[in-house]
C-alpha cells in the first residue's frame, strides 16, 4: 500500500478552548502513523475563502449537506475578526492508509453526535457538536477537527496550504505587550514522549493548558549536535561546579576505604581535577545526546549541523506571566522532588529523562528561541517534496 500524507486541522474554537492536548493525545495514541509535523496556521481572509471552496467542491461528491455546514463554518470562523487572524493548528502525518486512518480516529460528522449513540470513541465523539432542531434544522455546528477521508480530497488541501505557509511567520502575532506582564516563554516536549506512540505529549499539553496561556508558535523539530550544545551549554559549567567536587570527595572516601588509609587533605580537589570533571562532561554529553541522538565525541565536525537523530516538540507560550506560569505547572528539575500534579511528578523519570524543558527567563527564552529558529518550520517543504514525489 502507497505511504500517504495527510493533516488534521484544529479549528479556532478547538485551540481556544485548549483541546489540543485532548485532541493530539488520540491523534498519536490510536494510530500507527508518523507524526512530522505540527504548526499554528493563521487564516487569511484569501485561504479561508480558498479552503472554504475547496470543502466545498471535493466534500459535496459524498455529502452535499456537510459540505455545505463546513464551507460555510470556515468562512465564518476561520476568516480574520477585527483584522486579527484566527489561530488553527496543523498536524502533519505520513503513512500507509493515512487519511482512512486518521478519519477513523478523527470520526463522521452526524446530528447523532449529540445523542445517546455516541460513546466519546472519536475526537469528534468527545469535541465535536452537530445540533439539529425537530424540524432537521442546524442550530448548532462545530466540528472541532477536519481532515480529509482520501487523497482525493487531501492532494488540492495539501498543495493549498503549503504555498500559504511558505509566505506566513511560524509565530503568529498575538496580544503579547498589550498588558506589562505579558511573555513569550519556549516549550520543548523532550524526545522521550516519541520513542513510541503515546497519550504522553498530549497529556503534557493538557496539564500545560492550565494555565490559560495561549500557543502561538510550534513545530516538530530535530535539534543537531551543535544546536544542542549551544542550547545546554550553560549548564555545562553548572555540571562541573555542582558535580565534580561532590565526585572527587566520593572518590576520595571510596579509596580510604578501600586500601583502609587515611588520605592527605586537599586530595580530593586533585580527585576533583582527575575524576569529577570527566564525570560532570560525561552527564553533559549524556545531555547532548539525549536531546540530539548523538554524543558529541562520536559526531564529527563536518555532521555537527546535521539534523538530529531524535525529535521534539517546541511551542511557544504568550500571556500574563508565561514564564514562571509554565514553570511551576512543569515542576522542578529532578521528578522525584516535584510536587504531585505537575508535569515532570507525573511524566519525568529522572534530572535527565524529566520528559519537557521551559524557559527559565526572557533573556532565555529569546536565546532559545534563536537556536531552534523557531521563525523556520519546514512543513511547507514536506509538503512539497511529497506532492513533486507523486508527479514522478
Amino acid at each position: 500500500m502507497a505511504i500517504e500524507l495527510s493533516y488534521v486541522i484544529m479549528t479556532p474554537y478547538t485551540v481556544m478552548k485548549s483541546r489540543t492536548g485532548g485532541v493530539i493525545s488520540r491523534l498519536l495514541s490510536r494510530t500507527d502513523l508518523e507524526f512530522i509535523g505540527a504548526r499554528i496556521l493563521p487564516f487569511s481572509d484569501e485561504l479561508a475563502d480558498r479552503y472554504a471552496k475547496s470543502l466545498l467542491d471535493t466534500v459535496s461528491k459524498r455529502d452535499p449537506q456537510v459540505a455545505q455546514l463546513l464551507s460555510d463554518y470556515v468562512r465564518e470562523n476561520f476568516s480574520p475578526v477585527d483584522g486579527k487572524s484566527e489561530r488553527t493548528m496543523v498536524f502533519l502525518f505520513r503513512g500507509e492508509d493515512a487519511c482512512r486512518k486518521l478519519s477513523a480516529v478523527v470520526g463522521n460528522l452526524s446530528p447523532l453526535a449529540s445523542r445517546k449513540y455516541v460513546a466519546g470513541a472519536t475526537i469528534r465523539d468527545t469535541f465535536a457538536d452537530y445540533v439539529v432542531d425537530k424540524s432537521g434544522a442546524v442550530k448548532y455546528f462545530e466540528p472541532a477537527v477536519l481532515t480529509p477521508p482520501n487523497m482525493e480530497e487531501a492532494l488540492p488541501k495539501l498543495q493549498m496550504f503549503s504555498e500559504y505557509m511558505k509566505t506566513l511567520p511560524n509565530v503568529v502575532k498575538s496580544f503579547v505587550g498589550v498588558n506589562s506582564n505579558d511573555e513569550r516563554t519556549l516549550v520543548i516536549i523532550k524526545p522521550d514522549n516519541w520513542r513510541h506512540p503515546s497519550s504522553k505529549p498530549g497529556g503534557i499539553i493538557d496539564m500545560l493548558s492550565r494555565t490559560g496561556l495561549r500557543i502561538v508558535g510550534a513545530k516538530l523539530y530535530q535539534m543537531s549536535v551543535a544546536e544542542a550544545l549551544e542550547f545546554y551549554g550553560p549548564v555545562k559549567d553548572a555540571l562541573r561546579r555542582k558535580l565534580a567536587p561532590m565526585i572527587g570527595g566520593k572518590a576520595k572516601t571510596l579509596l580510604e576505604k578501600e586500601f583502609n588509609i587515611k588520605l592527605k587533605e586537599g586530595i580530593d580537589a586533585k580527585l576533583t581535577e582527575l575524576v569529577g570533571f570527566d564525570f560532570a562532561d560525561d552527564q553533559f554529553a549524556q545531555i547532548v545526546e539525549f536531546m540530539s541522538g548523538r554524543r558529541p565525541e562520536s559526531c564529527p565536525n563536518f555532521e555537527l549541523n546535521d539534523k538530529g537523530r531524535v525529535k521534539c516538540l517546541v511551542m511557544i507560550y504568550e500571556g500574563e506571566n508565561a514564564i514562571s506560569k509554565i514553570r511551576d505547572v512543569l515542576g522542578p528539575t529532578d521528578p522525584t522532588k516535584a510536587p504531585g500534579g505537575t508535569v515532570r511528578c507525573d511524566y519525568g523519570y529522572n534530572v535527565m529523562v524529566n520528559t519537557a524543558h521551559a524557559s527559565d527567563s526572557k533573556e532565555n527564552a529569546a536565546r532559545e528561541m534563536n537556536i531552534v529558529k523557531i521563525e523556520k518550520n519546514d512543513m511547507a517543504d514536506i509538503i512539497s517534496a511529497y506532492l513533486n514525489d507523486r508527479k514522478k
